[in-house]
């Protein structure tokens, strides 16, 4: 089995793994979690989840490191924080985003309804627009 902050391939022992970890949350929690962790993988088809049980996230990146990352799901015992990574760059017209960083956002979400929020959908995929921007002027 794969170390708990390494990614590992989207398959059953993936899903028995991601289990693992949310089952120490509420009910409502693992609702949410898996309900967000089904829109993002939607959203970022081939995308690797990774487990980092200390950090007590999910981890959503096409690649190593910082580089790679797109998005985060931060779990608490009351909800669970859609960690948009460089989130402090992107507009948020309907003002989803909170959190005072200088580079990352996220989202709250107390239940599988806060996931239907209008812009929630808009605001993800301009973050996944933004990372293919900055991929691709590296690669240039």
């Amino acid at each position: 089995m794969p170390a708990a902050d390494q990614p590992v391939a989207a398959d059953v022992s993936t899903s028995q793994h991601v289990d693992a970890f949310l089952s120490a949350y509420p009910e409502q929690v693992k609702e949410t979690a898996s309900a967000a962790r089904q829109l993002l993988k939607d959203l970022l088809p081939g995308v690797a989840e990774t487990v980092d049980k200390s950090a007590k996230l999910l981890g959503y990146s096409y690649g190593p490191g910082y580089k790679g990352l797109l998005f985060t799901l931060i779990m608490s015992q009351t909800g669970v924080k859609l960690g948009i990574f460089r989130g402090a760059e992107l507009p948020d017209p309907k003002h989803l985003m909170a959190g005072a960083g200088k580079v990352h956002r996220h989202v709250q979400l107390r239940s599988v309804d806060d996931l239907e929020r209008p812009g929630l959908n808009q605001l993800l995929k301009a973050a996944l627009s933004a990372w293919r921007k900055r991929n691709r002027a590296k690669a240039e």
